[in-house]
């Protein structure tokens, strides 16, 4: 029966020891141990984290992916079929929800664009200058958090979170070349603490281009804090991550903390 150490593994499935570590610690991933104390995974691991990280494509959480993995070891498809389908079909609402108000964002942007275009009146800024606009449905700013908006956010535990990415070999490498174009787009690049800040020409299409990005990889990589702020003359990206995600940090976008 063939087995492998952790690091055959990572090597063999492309994910990461340092998330086969969390995925351990989270449940959803089971290993023996040497005499030694070493951890030891058979084939089926292997399997397993491939399911694993499809679930994680299609944006599904550590708990919905747990319970899952209980149905499969049944050995039922029809059965990992059926739970799965309520669940992906929420994602389907969940991501129509999304688009829908970045589409209306896009559009409300579009118009403040337009007004800004035209002339300027004599004096001072007034109440139809269009420099103000009015409120609109949509949140403003955009916030793409690991967690919902807290009014004292526990940040050390947040800096000594677990890293982990689902993302390996030719994904991990597509990943990174999209940021670095993003990144490339950006009019300059500001060091904040726990992280940085890009900063874009304002842009409808440039915005939702963004916020896409981010939620991407936050799907993939739950450590990363990403706030986005519009404004009519700039569009802001604010990217945070603990301290044990440096290394990440430094190869996405070129920045330590």
């Amino acid at each position: 029966m063939t087995s492998y150490r952790i690091s055959q593994l990572a090597e063999r499935s492309g994910v990461p020891t340092t998330t086969l570590r969390f995925y351990e610690d989270a449940g959803l991933l089971t290993a023996d141990r040497t005499p030694a104390g070493y951890r030891v995974y058979g084939e089926d691991a292997v399997e397993r984290l491939a399911f694993i990280s499809s679930a994680k494509l299609l944006g599904l959480a550590l708990e919905e992916i747990r319970e899952l993995l209980e149905v499969r070891e049944e050995g039922v498809c029809a059965s990992v079929r059926a739970r799965m389908l309520p669940l992906v079909a929420g994602r389907i609402t969940e991501t129509d929800g999304r688009i829908a108000e970045l589409r209306a964002f896009a559009a409300r942007l579009a118009g403040v664009h337009a007004d800004l275009c035209g002339p300027a009146p004599a004096g001072a800024c007034g109440a139809d200058c269009g420099c103000t606009t009015t409120a609109a449905p949509g949140p403003v700013p955009v916030q793409l958090s690991r967690t919902p908006p807290a009014p004292e956010p526990d940040l050390e535990a947040w800096r000594r979170a677990p890293v982990a990415c689902t993302l390996g070999g030719a994904e991990l490498g597509e990943r990174t070349e999209q940021w670095q174009t993003l990144i490339g787009r950006a009019e300059r690049r500001e060091t904040i603490p726990d992280g940085l800040r890009l900063v874009f020409p304002a842009g409808a299409d440039l915005a939702a281009e963004v916020a896409a990005l981010a939620a991407a990889e936050q799907s993939c990589c739950a450590f990363f804090d990403f706030t986005l702020r519009l404004a009519p003359d700039a569009l802001q990206l604010d990217v945070r991550a603990p301290q044990s995600a440096a290394g990440m940090l430094a190869d996405l976008f070129g920045v330590t903390v």
